[in-house]
């Protein structure tokens, strides 16, 4: 089917409980090669893992914000080898990262909450990652974060990163799957996972901002731990700027 960016919520309203690679086909007849996959967690490797299956091209990045823990470089690499594919890394910019690691110093976020950090590691290398492409796929699920993600639709237009001359398209093919779901295709198909998983970490950021979760909390409990459960967003999806 083509898409009519004009008509674009009624589309996804007629897709929002398909089968997550229906809709990752859907992306990848409507935009290859221009399409972009964000990739850095469980959710993100199901996806590759859809997308590598129907042959046609399309391009995944991984944002390196120079904080991540060091399983987290290694599960890069082991998606990397395991697909054959090319992953782009899109880092800081250096001067801005050792300006605010030179007046605030390195846990700022503690303080200071994790917009401003998450503005410079990783919202300004999404902007350089999304700059030529047409239209990316993420691994956002409507569970992960009821406050935050609970209308996440199967396709929308994003208004954080797009522009009225430049219109990008933004895919959620797993919006309305669980974590049980992500995790059992995983193990039925041997997809790669990241190895703090195996630990306690289900929701996996920066190594300050992250930490196991306790039984019973919710899944995204361990991010930005220290802050109201609303606020718990670094931007690349809710609010970001043009």
């Amino acid at each position: 089917m083509a898409l009519d960016l004009s008509t674009l919520s009624e589309t996804a309203a007629a897709l929002a409980t398909r089968d997550p690679q229906e809709i990752v086909a859907l992306a990848l007849e409507e935009y290859s090669p221009d399409l972009g996959l964000s990739f850095s967690g469980a959710e993100d490797v199901v996806l590759i893992d859809m997308a590598v299956a129907r042959g046609k091209p399309f391009r995944v990045f991984s944002l390196d914000t120079g904080r991540l823990h060091a399983e987290t470089y290694q599960f890069i690499e082991k998606v990397r080898t395991h697909y054959g594919i090319t992953i782009e890394t899109f880092s800081p910019q250096a001067e801005a990262v050792q300006a605010l690691v030179r007046d605030k110093g390195l846990f700022s976020f503690y303080k200071d909450g994790h917009k401003e950090c998450c503005g410079i590691r990783k919202v300004e290398p999404l902007m350089r990652a999304l700059r030529p492409l047409r239209a990316w796929m993420t691994g956002q699920r409507r569970d992960q974060s009821p406050g935050t993600r609970a209308d996440v639709p199967v396709i929308q237009l994003d208004r954080a990163f797009g522009t009225p001359e430049r219109p990008l398209v933004k895919f959620n093919p797993l919006s309305h799957w669980t974590s049980k779901q992500v995790w059992t295709y995983i193990r039925e198909r041997n997809v790669p996972y990241n190895e703090l998983h195996n630990r306690g970490f289900i929701s996996i950021g920066c190594e300050p901002c992250t930490r196991p979760t306790n039984p019973g909390e919710h899944e995204r409990a361990g991010r930005w731990w220290w802050e109201e459960e609303t606020k718990r967003e670094c931007g690349l999806h809710v609010g970001a700027p043009r």
